[in-house]
Parts: C-alpha cells; sequence; structure tokens
C-alpha cells in the first residue's frame, strides 16, 4: 500500500489540502494519500481536525504513527470509502498554539543550555503551556525572572527558525545537536531533521514550528520546581 505524503513536514503553515483515502478501519484509522496532520511525537501532541467529503463531514480527534499515519476519526462520525476525494482542513486555533509552544521550548532550551550548560531530561506541552526538566544541580537567586527576562530578549530578537533534513553524519558534525541527556535517535537513522533557530539553538527535532521567534509571543516562566537529585522543572506559559 503506498504510505502517506507528509505534508505537515513541508509546509507547517499549511491548513487545507486535497487527498484520496487509501485505507479506512474503524479501530485503526484512516489513512490518506497526502495529510498535514502531525502523528504527536517528541513531546508535541497530534492535530485535531476534519474530513469533509460528499457532503459529509468527519471529525479526526487524533492521529498516530504506525506503520502509516492513520487518522482517528470522533466515535460515531461517518467514515469515507476507500477512493474517496476528501479535504482536509486542520484545527487552525490548536495547531498555530502547538507551534508557538514547541518553538518556545527550543527558546527555552536555547537559553538553559547556553547559559547553565543544562541538557533536557523530559518535557511534554499542550497548546499554550508546556514543562520541560533539566539536569540543573543547583539555581542561583532570582533564576525564575532572570530566564523569564532572558528566554523574552531571545523572542524578541525575532530570530529565524529554520528547518532542514541532513545525513546523520553532517548533523552530527553540529555541536550539542543533541540536547537531551539520553540520545533518543534510532542508530539506523539516515537523515536528521534539525530545528535551527539561528543564534541560538539548533537540534535534531521532528515537530513543528513557528517562522521566528517574535510569532511564539511572550513566554512567562510559571514555576520552578525542585524534582530532587539535581533535576528541575520549568513550566511555562503562552500570553494570549
Amino acid at each position: 500500500m503506498p504510505h502517506t505524503h507528509r505534508l505537515d513536514l513541508l509546509d507547517p503553515t499549511l491548513r487545507e489540502w486535497d487527498a484520496v483515502v487509501l485505507h479506512v478501519d474503524r479501530e485503526q484509522g484512516i489513512v490518506l494519500d497526502r495529510s498535514a496532520f502531525y502523528p504527536g511525537g517528541g513531546g508535541q501532541p497530534p492535530d485535531h481536525g476534519t474530513l469533509l467529503w460528499g457532503g459529509t463531514q468527519t471529525r479526526i480527534a487524533g492521529t498516530r504513527k504506525g506503520d502509516d499515519l492513520y487518522l482517528i476519526p470522533a466515535e460515531g462520525d461517518p467514515l469515507p470509502p476507500v477512493g474517496t476525494a476528501v479535504r482536509g482542513a486542520l484545527d487552525d486555533e490548536r495547531r498555530t498554539l502547538l507551534m508557538r509552544t514547541h518553538s518556545g521550548l527550543h527558546v527555552l532550551c536555547g537559553v538553559v543550555f547556553r547559559d547553565f550548560g543544562a541538557l533536557v531530561t523530559g518535557g511534554n506541552m499542550e497548546p499554550g503551556e508546556a514543562r520541560m526538566d533539566f539536569n540543573l544541580t543547583e539555581v542561583p537567586a532570582g533564576f525564575k525572572q532572570t530566564l523569564e527576562e532572558s528566554v523574552n530578549v531571545e523572542v524578541a530578537a525575532d530570530r529565524p527558525v529554520e528547518v532542514k533534513v541532513l545525513p546523520r553524519e553532517e548533523a552530527f558534525a553540529i555541536p550539542d545537536i543533541i540536547r537531551t541527556a539520553t540520545n533518543l535517535l534510532p542508530p539506523d537513522l539516515a537523515e536528521v531533521r534539525v530545528v535551527d533557530i539561528i543564534g541560538l539553538d539548533a537540534q535534531a527535532d521532528g515537530g513543528t514550528h513557528v517562522a521566528s521567534t517574535k510569532q511564539i509571543g511572550r513566554i512567562t516562566v510559571a514555576k520552578i520546581e525542585n524534582k530532587g537529585r539535581g533535576f528541575r522543572r520549568v513550566r511555562l506559559r503562552l500570553a494570549d
């Protein structure tokens, strides 16, 4: 069976597109020949949206990546038959907020690595809010305020956010390309997708991002938590 062409990785601004149904299963989901639905991964949740076909709507409540990209239909919604031409549409508000949030986490990661030399040990995000854990043994007085000021300086700098796919050897030649304490990339991965906030942070990443840091909007460092054994959790929120 042909595999889904991943439009989400080519153009994260795409919100509507035409496609054809390749496979349908109530439990597994719907497979399209072309899809802009991000399936989730790296802490970024999957997209939501709809498929429009023949005057009918199928709501997409989630997406997952197995041997292909499966769109999960909302319970009780009709399923388009194989071969049906459909119009896909993402929930724009959710996707845009997730892109801003994900790029905000990269700014946070870049600042903490630059200023404190700490690596990421975990993280998670929802639209507009997120957490990131660091192997940071000590924090100075006023750390929360200083960190918030530093990340917002980088946001206001309007740094371009560039995405490129590099051969593995070329990607690993970039200093500190892996910003997690454990390298999670499969050893047989031939190409590495790199997200580069120019002048601040370049790291391997598979998610969707805004085009420049200014599009993130103001970041609030909501809380710093001591998770024990030299780990700190940073919680952030985006301004509306």
